[in-house]
């Protein structure tokens, strides 16, 4: 039986899914539902399709619903969620401007000081404790938003990223031409 999907956060997670899913929106009252649903019940139990996730969503409990081809309501109730989503976008960028003025010095990065879970994280932590600057990190791969929101916000598409003062310095590349020019230490110190 196709697990149900109860909430938008489950939702969020089951979309972020890297195998195949499939998510039937449905109505109890509709008679094809039904018929779908007694379909992915068997697929579900076939050995064939063990790797596919099977997710049934009440489609009556979304976010609204337009009946028929009713362009004026359609246009009205888009415009009505482009405000709701605008409001999100800017909680968001509220967020990472928060994150990033956490410390003077403030590393994202995969993983934390201690534990870094990829090279250029390692690398990055190597250099900044070399240099003994304070500084915090954040691990981006514990929120999912920030990771991909940071990359809009910053204009910057890879970790890890180093901010000073709440300005983006960049990545490890940019961290090691500061080092080997010599310009580090008064970056970090700002």
């Amino acid at each position: 039986m196709p697990t149900l999907i109860k909430d938008q956060k489950t939702f969020d997670e089951v979309i972020k899914e890297p195998n195949l899913s499939v998510i039937h929106f449905q109505a109890e009252w509709a008679e094809q539902c039904i018929q779908i649903n007694d379909v992915l019940d068997a697929l579900v139990k076939q050995s064939d399709f063990a790797n596919i996730k099977f997710y049934s969503c009440p489609a009556e409990e979304k976010i609204d619903r337009i009946d028929g081809a009713d362009v004026a309501k359609l246009t009205e109730t888009i415009k009505l969620h482009k405000g709701v989503s605008e409001n999100k976008t800017q909680s968001l960028d509220e967020r990472l401007k928060s994150l990033i003025n956490t410390s003077k010095v403030m590393l994202f990065m995969k993983g934390d000081r201690t534990t870094p879970r990829c090279g250029f994280s390692r690398k990055i932590i190597e250099i900044l404790n070399d240099t003994g600057v304070t500084y915090e990190t954040f691990d981006i791969l514990q929120d999912e938003e920030v990771r991909q929101g940071l990359k809009t916000y910053s204009d910057w598409p890879t970790y890890p990223q180093l901010y000073v003062n709440g300005d983006l310095i960049g990545g490890l590349d940019i961290v090691k031409e500061l080092l080997a020019s010599g310009e580090l230490p008064a970056t970090l110190n700002g």
